[in-house]
């Protein structure tokens, strides 16, 4: 049986590939504080890569009905998609990793908890909506990050082996997800502190200083 070497690269999105934590924060703040709840940074933070339903759960209660979560949840990504637009930051060295990684003809795909619109916003803003193979949302799954769902549907749209799949993610949901599935983990130290995200097979500060042969030592 061959050995597990570097096939794909699943992509986390928000925190990774662009700079967004302050416009989603900015619009969940919004949101509850309308119904009279002061959600903060630390709130945020420590839901950050996480699915809306979770997060609206974490601080108005689970008593809400569907309605009234898919409701806040339209709210929310109106006012997060009205503010990000106008601004998308990408963050060092994400897309020049993307384009090196599909110059070598391997797979990348989008494992974002984001909603399908929200990950074509800022997928078309920063001109790589053609980057990758395979999207997998978060809509599609029955469970969010910690749960390794997302990546494994991921790895199933591309078909490869989760064995052979490398992570990029800067969350603790998100890291503990990857390891979940069975695949190597680069974590980014830009939304927490490294000592925070220990289980990934590598941590570094910024994606510039990710090459191919250091996501291939993975393997080794």
């Amino acid at each position: 049986m061959s050995e597990n070497r570097l096939e794909a690269v699943l992509w986390d999105m928000d925190g990774v590939i662009a700079d967004t934590a302050d416009y989603h924060y900015s619009a969940w703040h919004d949101v509850f504080k309308e119904r009279g709840v002061e959600f903060s940074k630390k709130d945020f933070m420590r839901h950050f890569g996480q699915r809306h339903d979770t997060i609206i759960k974490f601080a108005l209660g689970d008593k809400l009905s569907p309605e009234e979560i898919d409701a806040l949840t339209g709210k929310k990504q109106h006012l997060y998609r009205q503010r990000v637009s106008q601004n998308i930051i990408p963050l060092p060295g994400a897309i020049e990793l993307i384009k090196l990684l599909n110059e070598h003809g391997i797979k990348t795909a989008i494992a974002s908890s984001a909603v399908p619109k929200n990950i074509d916003v800022i997928l078309h803003g920063l001109d790589i909506e053609n980057s990758f193979q395979a999207i997998a949302f978060g809509t599609e799954v029955a469970e969010g990050k910690p749960s390794p769902q997302i990546f494994q549907l991921a790895a199933t749209k591309l078909r490869v082996k989760p064995a052979n799949c490398v992570v990029i993610e800067d969350a603790i949901a998100g890291v503990a997800a990857a390891k979940s599935a069975g695949m190597k983990c680069v974590a980014v130290t830009n939304s927490h502190p490294g000592t925070s995200l220990k289980n990934a097979d590598l941590i570094v500060d910024t994606l510039e200083k990710v090459d191919i042969s250091v996501l291939s030592g993975l393997f080794k």
